[in-house]
């Protein structure tokens, strides 16, 4: 009975903020500005494909960029002593403790036309050479209000997110699994194909899910490293609530179809992941 009451306070707090909104989102989607019980919400929702098309490929991609860097370095940094590991994480870690708009503020700083790494670029003499080379006439290299600016944009919020559960599984790798590997002939090739890889694709999945989620709902990268010209699913949910447009009829659908769609994704990757604890015959 005590264990029973302690959990009472996290039971309140789940309903408030939890499964309340989520109530207020369902009663929202299915119903119009009149009141009475209505599917238009998610009938409307069909002239928005495009943001839809664009989040998840621009998510995709992001999350895709996270794997190719993200597993590498958190396979390195588990084969090297503690006192790298502890610097290493510290510095992966602290642009995290700054807000999330000053970091994305920075990027725009680095990236406009007239910022710093086309200053560094100018000064290097790249522009001048590159000129020379193919017979051209430029003076910078335009990176802002693009979509590759806000897929970086997403990489470096969201990159810290896929490293930490790769590293903490292959981490807790065996290394007498590993041992018998090598004595069974396996070459270093091998051994990770057959043996680390798959032991490590629960936290590949843990970082997919992780950087994928945030990334496909974000809304402030698109509109400061994108310039507004890219339409996304958080643009378009925060229009219908706070721009001009405002009907939280139709945000509160828009936001319950990427909810479903998110779900069945991990759904998915779980499924995926079933069976993977065990190693790979040799």
């Amino acid at each position: 009975m005590r264990n029973k009451a302690l959990a009472v306070p996290y039971v309140v707090w789940m309903a408030i903020f939890v499964i309340a909104p989520l109530v207020l989102i369902v009663a929202y989607a299915f119903t119009a500005k009149s009141g009475g019980v209505t599917l238009d919400n998610f009938s409307n929702m069909g002239q928005y494909l495009p943001a839809f098309q664009h989040s998840f490929v621009l998510a995709g991609a992001a999350t895709l960029i996270c794997i190719l860097i993200g597993y590498p370095l958190a396979y390195f940094l588990s084969k090297e002593s503690l006192m790298v590991r502890k610097v290493a994480m510290m510095l992966i870690m602290l642009p995290m403790w700054m807000n999330f708009l000053l970091r994305t503020y920075a990027w725009m700083s680095l990236l406009d036309d007239n910022g710093l790494i086309n200053q560094a670029l100018g000064s290097l003499g790249v522009f001048q050479w590159i000129n020379g080379v193919f017979g051209t006439n430029i003076s910078y290299i335009h990176m802002i209000n693009t979509r590759g600016a806000i897929v970086l944009g997403m990489v470096y919020n969201f990159l810290p997110f896929m490293i930490m559960p790769v590293f903490s599984v292959i981490d807790k790798i065996d290394p007498k699994v590993i041992e018998a590997a090598q004595d069974l002939g396996a070459d270093s090739v091998m051994v990770f194909r057959k043996v680390v890889f798959p032991l490590s694709l629960p936290g590949v999945l843990s970082g997919v899910t992780m950087v994928f989620i945030p990334a496909v709902s974000t809304f402030a990268l698109s509109r400061l490293l994108g310039g507004g010209k890219t339409l996304l699913l958080g643009d378009l949910i925060e229009m219908q609530f706070l721009g001009n447009a405002y009907n939280p009829h139709l945000g509160s659908a828009i936001a319950l179809v990427m909810m479903v769609i998110v779900l069945l994704c991990m759904a998915i990757m779980n499924r995926f992941g079933e069976g993977d604890e065990g190693v790979a015959v040799l």
